[in-house]
């Protein structure tokens, strides 16, 4: 049984924030996100527009892309750190929103891994036959985290979501997820983190984090996930015809291409125009080279993330 991947959406809210409008409010500018980040501007949900808002619009163009509807969906993962709630699960608003009326729907945390552990998670739902169609989404409103004077985060992050559709297929040759691989690491939770929530402070708190360090990690833990996971389906790095990764940093995929010798030509790169999306920046990464026809029907595709826990993992996939 494969896990087959049917399509791919996404959602942008419309307020672009550039560089130059982020230089008016804190101390930086242009020139310096770009050179440090290669970001020159980020998307921003609009007031009142939620995180299950971003999720639900990107779901109804997967399932568009996939031809499937609300009633062949039976499993709905939301892969989130900017839930719309403590509870209940954004993942039970989408599935009321789009009128699914069977199956199973919550939220899953890995922050910026947050998409590959919900595509891992999903996958093996599918392949121990528990569920049939999955709606495997990740959605931020990261704006909200952000601590506007601290040009160290603020600059980075961006808002929202992106959506696949997978169907369990006992006939689907070599096509579907082949390999996953996640990990986590708590000891470094410090390097990468917000400082407040429920049990603790009873507030929201801002996103806080070390950025040289994590950098560090970034690259090694990265590279090693992408490793694993061709290891595990006996695929070697050469062969895969397309890298989609975690949209943190310019730096850090310029890093790992670099270690791992992957042509920068195979790398999808959004962060320029997203920044860094948090769980939504996977999908939305592939849901770009997919519409532009970069990525193509039977191409081999990894995906790769790295998030505060830290966690870390890898997705090999044949579309």
């Amino acid at each position: 049984m494969r896990s087959v991947m049917l399509g791919v959406g996404s959602y942008l809210p419309t307020r672009v924030l550039t560089n130059a409008e982020l230089a008016k409010r804190v101390d930086t500018s242009d020139e310096w996100i770009r050179e440090r980040t290669g970001i020159r501007q980020r998307h921003i949900a609009a007031e009142g527009e939620r995180t299950s808002d971003l999720a639900i619009d990107a779901s109804r163009k997967a399932l568009e892309a996939a031809g499937r509807e609300a009633k062949d969906i039976d499993l709905i993962i939301v892969a989130t750190t900017t839930p719309d709630l403590t509870f209940p699960a954004t993942a039970a608003r989408v599935q009321a929103a789009l009128d699914v009326h069977q199956g199973a729907a919550f939220d899953l945390q890995a922050v910026c891994s947050g998409f590959i552990f919900a595509l891992a998670t999903a996958d093996n739902f599918l392949a121990r036959g528990q569920a049939k169609t999955a709606l495997v989404i990740g959605a931020e409103t990261f704006s909200r985290l952000l601590d506007w004077e601290d040009r160290g985060t603020c600059v980075l992050f961006g808002d929202g979501a992106g959506a696949v559709v997978l169907e369990a297929q006992a006939d689907a040759g070599d096509r579907g997820v082949i390999s996953t691989f996640i990990r986590t690491d708590g000891r470094m939770h410090d390097l990468l983190y917000v400082d407040g929530g429920p049990s603790q402070t009873q507030t929201t708190g801002k996103v806080r984090m070390i950025g040289n360090a994590v950098f560090r990690q970034a690259v090694e833990h990265i590279s090693g996930a992408m490793l694993e996971a061709c290891a595990r389906a006996q695929v070697s790095i050469d062969a895969v015809d397309w890298f989609v990764p975690h949209q943190a940093n310019q730096r850090i995929l310029d890093g790992v291409a670099r270690k791992l010798g992957i042509p920068v030509d195979k790398v999808v790169s959004t962060v320029g125009v997203h920044g860094n999306t948090s769980a939504a920046s996977v999908p939305l990464a592939l849901d770009a080279a997919v519409q532009d026809g970069r990525i193509k029907p039977g191409q081999l595709v990894l995906m790769e993330a790295l998030g505060g826990g830290l966690t870390w993992g890898a997705a090999l996939v044949r579309l």
